[in-house]
């Protein structure tokens, strides 16, 4: 079965949207070069395109955590804004933000946590 593997995020300024990631959610980067970086968990990676000949259109990405209200909190301590605060949907409850560089992504908290 095809599965989701991998987010890139098109952005201007890699360095800030590898801190914020950084504090929000703890992720670390790989540099691949300077218009590049990515994170090499091995699971559902996100990269980082700083190069502005490749970017494509928007896209939601989903990020799943175990704690939904600290992820908020952590979110928005590392400058994050809101864009649609904490919600229930079948399956569990979420809510949207934008990074630093505008990008809209959403964490969400299943069901059964």
């Amino acid at each position: 079965m095809a599965r989701l593997n991998y987010v890139e995020l098109p952005l201007a300024d890699i360095p800030a949207a590898k801190r914020f990631y950084e504090q929000a959610f703890a992720w670390s980067f790989t540099d691949f070069g300077p218009d590049y970086a990515a994170t090499t968990s091995g699971d559902t990676d996100i990269g980082l395109n700083g190069d502005s000949s490749q970017w494509t259109a928007a896209l939601l990405p989903v990020i799943e955590v175990d704690d939904l209200e600290a992820t908020l909190a952590q979110v928005t301590a590392a400058g994050g804004t809101i864009s649609l605060p904490i919600f229930a949907f079948p399956g569990g409850r979420r809510f949207h933000f934008r990074d630093p560089a505008g990008h809209e992504l959403a964490a969400m908290q299943p069901a059964d946590h």
